[in-house]
């Protein structure tokens, strides 16, 4: 299925927010926001788990938002450690809303890898704490790091929320992140033999955040 990908910024809490679109080459019928890992250890929009999480969204009919968070790219801003990017994150709801009112319509899928699990909590905790009536179908969450950058938030996870972690992830432990799981009461989907990078097992990434979406109802 081919893929378009375009851009657009827009002014964020800390200055300019730069994002990606990928649209899908058939109807939309939802659109997500995928949130990447580290911005001071690399992360970026193009990573290619978050970019196997966007092919999986735009092949069922999604548009997908990947921005860059601050102090990425042409991001403007300095790291905030998952506090101002929840900012930013809820200005770019808030844009998307303005900006594509057809597309904000839509039901949408809130996904993250890595330090873009954090983020993802946050703002999802936060709409749910605003009452929004905007709220995402699922949430998916990808070498999931919530319990490190949300600790100080009261964070607590839907039922319907997927957890994907790799069995020997090098970065954030199996063990740290079945703890976060057994705490927030949701079961954890591992991928065995698996890195944080999911090196050789991004196809099996691709295809539990593609199962995901197939039970989900976009009407």
């Amino acid at each position: 299925m081919v893929t378009r990908t375009k851009s657009f910024q827009f002014k964020g809490p800390a200055g300019i927010v730069d994002c990606a679109l990928d649209w899908p080459d058939t109807p939309l019928i939802g659109w997500a926001l995928v949130l990447h890992p580290h911005p001071l250890h690399g992360g970026t929009r193009d990573n290619k788990v978050v970019t196997t999480i966007a092919r999986a969204c735009t092949d069922h009919g999604l548009l997908v938002v990947r921005p860059n968070f601050r102090g990425v790219g042409s991001s403007e801003g300095e790291f905030d450690n998952g506090v101002g990017e929840t900012n930013d994150m809820e200005a770019l709801l808030q844009h998307v809303q303005a900006t594509y009112p057809d597309v904000a319509k839509l039901p949408w899928v809130l996904a993250g890898f890595s330090f873009g699990t954090a983020v993802a909590a946050r703002l999802d905790q936060r709409l749910r704490n605003q009452q929004s009536d905007s709220l995402p179908l699922t949430r998916i969450l990808v070498g999931t790091a919530a319990q490190r950058f949300s600790a100080d938030e009261n964070i607590q996870l839907p039922a319907d929320t997927l957890l994907i972690h790799g069995e020997t992830d090098e970065v954030i432990s199996l063990d740290e992140v079945m703890n976060f799981a057994r705490e927030q009461q949701l079961p954890l989907t591992v991928i065995p033999d698996s890195t944080h990078f999911f090196h050789g097992k991004l196809l099996v990434l691709r295809d539990l955040v593609t199962q995901r979406l197939a039970a989900l109802t976009f009407n």
